[in-house]
């Protein structure tokens, strides 16, 4: 099943692959991968799938510490970046596959942790996303599912507005009640549900993706009137040594498949 986005997804991610890994980006912040191995709680004998991989940041994280890590993604641009710096790091463990989350080519109960982190708000079908996830894992297995929290209900029109100019692959973010709802709806028991504050940087944040200089200047104005106290965007911007900085919430949420 071929994401209806397809094409935008190509179009964006072939774009950032290169300064995906940048460090003035948080997307592969050491420290959030780090807390999230603490979370998760890797073991040697865990077979790991990242769905919608990317550049396989998580996964190659995961890689040291279990048997074998497969990376899927729809873009092979990200899968080349992620097996370049695979195979930097000597993480031979990593098989790299280029595929559809909503489609998973793995028989059912293949793995014993599957996870996804910051791709749901691209899919356009979540719940098929989901239950392709849920079905490749295995009996006692972790779920992980880590996106973006959605604003307010409030502000969510107005946020992936923002969101979509910026990105045209973007599709929506989702609730904490809508995806807690994906792990009941699939019976997975969620054992943690946790939300971290990250800091962007608007600048850095619109070069990521190369974003039109005309878009730019109207998400720049947009968060400026916002903080001149005119029509809030959803992001809550804020200014911080001259630059304008905004915080998303990325939500973690574990669910364990029942035996």
């Amino acid at each position: 099943m071929k994401p209806a986005n397809l094409e935008a997804i190509h179009r964006s991610f072939e774009i950032q692959a290169p300064n995906f890994e940048s460090r003035t980006v948080n997307f592969s912040k050491e420290e959030y991968l780090n807390y999230t191995l603490s979370r998760v709680a890797p073991s040697k004998q865990d077979t790991v799938l990242d769905a919608a991989a990317g550049t396989c940041a998580c996964g190659r994280s995961f890689a040291p510490l279990v048997q074998s890590v497969v990376c899927l993604d729809a873009t092979p641009s990200m899968l080349q970046v992620g097996k370049r710096e695979a195979e930097k790091d000597h993480l031979n463990n990593m098989v790299f596959v280029k595929g559809f989350a909503e489609e998973l080519p793995f028989l059912n109960d293949s793995f014993s942790i599957v996870f996804s982190r910051l791709a749901f708000h691209h899919f356009t079908n979540v719940d098929a996303a989901f239950s392709e996830m849920a079905r490749t894992l295995k009996p006692g297995g972790k779920l992980v599912l880590i996106d973006l929290e959605a604003a307010a209900e409030e502000m969510r029109q107005a946020e992936d507005e923002l969101e979509t100019l910026r990105d045209p692959s973007h599709v929506k973010n989702l609730s904490k009640n809508e995806m807690l709802e994906l792990f009941a709806s699939r019976g997975l028991q969620v054992e943690q549900c946790e939300t971290t504050e990250m800091q962007q940087r608007l600048k850095s944040w619109l070069a990521l993706t190369k974003t039109p200089e005309p878009v730019q200047r109207e998400i720049t104005e947009r968060m400026k009137s916002e903080l001149a106290g005119k029509e809030k965007t959803g992001f809550s911007p804020y200014m911080e040594n001259g630059e304008i900085c905004f915080h998303q919430k990325w939500l973690l949420l574990i669910g364990r498949k029942p035996l």
